[in-house]
């Protein structure tokens, strides 16, 4: 009787952890795919195309949770020159670079930026089909805006898997894409 006891005990505790586990919220970046995905409830609900972190900028792996949001963010470390007449001079810029008479320094926007790392996060921006960022995860404007959506602080986040051999994953895709990725959409 007592067997049965604990038995009934240990299935009771593994079914209540797997529902509670279950309702969770969490995103799954895999290097190695260059995907992302949103897990609801136990379900994969989002897939997106993403640009992880360039040779020398490389995404950080391991555990995470998002600690920062902002829909409008602006990056810190990077952006652009603009010359006196609206013309970018230096798309590769920081804020301690060069800029020419009458010029002005631009920060590289990053709209629905999700932090999961000091200055490393998921947000909307151009994929040109291999990593190639600063260490963030770029998206689809779209999903971006699906995942900010459904992620809140606190909610976890694993990146796994290697940029090391990777070359090319896909064709390019704009930053405002017009075709879905959402799971069960066409």
């Amino acid at each position: 009787m007592k067997t049965f006891t604990n038995y009934v005990i240990v299935l009771s505790a593994l079914l209540w952890g797997s529902a509670g586990m279950a309702s969770e919220t969490r995103v799954i970046i895999n290097l190695s795919d260059q995907r992302v995905s949103l897990v609801e409830r136990g379900r994969i609900t989002l897939v997106s195309p993403i640009a992880s972190g360039k040779p020398g900028w490389l995404t950080p792996t391991g555990n995470f949770n998002i600690f920062n949001k902002d829909i409008d963010h602006l990056s810190r470390s990077f952006g652009s020159v603009v010359d006196a007449y609206g013309r970018v001079v230096n798309s590769s810029a920081t804020p301690s670079t060069f800029l020419p008479r009458g010029g002005h320094y631009r920060p590289a926007p990053m709209p629905y930026f999700m932090e999961f790392s000091p200055a490393v996060g998921m947000h909307a921006g151009y994929l040109p089909g291999y990593p190639a960022s600063h260490g963030c995860v770029r998206m689809p404007r779209d999903l971006a805006a699906l995942f900010f959506q459904r992620v809140q602080i606190g909610t976890r986040v694993t990146v796994v898997g290697s940029t090391l051999n990777l070359a090319r994953v896909r064709k390019a895709i704009p930053m405002l894409p017009t075709v879905p990725y959402v799971s069960g959409q066409r």
